[in-house]
């Protein structure tokens, strides 16, 4: 789900920046040393598994992780996204350098949103984990594709069939990162239910 640069408009990359620098502020003030080095493995998670990507017009689908790293992280996972993506576009020319701040957005706050919804059911054990873990990753990879064809269609008419193309081409992932969160979460549940319980629900009040 990255987008090319020369693509979105300016307007759409500003407001991309802005919101990505606020956001990712809140998240290094959610980092510390007992969390950096889980964040510094999702990080490396997401960049693997994003290099797995099928191109469609100007951007791409390709696994997300970003339910997971949303459990796993709340708002770490916005730097965490960040770092992965400058890397990408500098040494992979994957995605772009000037939609760095969309692309985060569109990745890392519905990753966020998941966090908030459904951390609390995280702590009730492995099959509630499970669950809970199945919804935040469908629902995760359904709010990156609807941001990211938002920003394409808000660049342009020109851009409206290639934000269509985008929502559909991410219907098939939603079973997918569905499965693939929920086992992981079960199985961190069981045998790390600390590194689940030691994330503050996104948008709580810093301690």
């Amino acid at each position: 789900m990255h987008l090319a640069d020369g693509v979105l408009s300016l307007p759409v990359l500003a407001a991309g920046g802005a919101v990505a620098v606020a956001a990712t502020a809140r998240g290094l003030r959610a980092l510390d040393a007992d969390t950096l080095p889980r964040t510094a493995v999702m990080s490396s998670a997401f960049f693997v598994a994003s290099l797995i990507h099928v191109p469609l017009g100007p951007a791409s689908v390709h696994p997300l992780l970003a339910g997971l790293m949303g459990l796993v992280l709340g708002w770490g996972a916005v730097p965490a996204v960040l770092v992965a993506l400058v890397l990408q576009a500098v040494f992979l020319g994957h995605g772009g350098l000037t939609t760095v701040g969309v692309n985060t957005v569109c990745l890392a706050l519905p990753a966020v949103g998941v966090h908030a919804l459904v951390a609390p059911l995280m702590r009730r054990g492995p099959r509630a984990a499970g669950v809970a873990g199945a919804l935040a990753g469908a629902a995760a990879v359904g709010g990156a594709g609807v941001l990211a064809a938002g920003a394409l269609a808000l660049s342009g008419k020109a851009f409206l069939p290639a934000a269509g193309l985008l929502l559909a081409g991410n219907l098939p992932l939603l079973p997918v990162e569905a499965t693939i969160t929920g086992a992981a979460a079960g199985l961190l549940a069981r045998v790390r239910p600390d590194a689940l319980a030691a994330v503050p629900v996104a948008g709580a009040a810093d301690a």
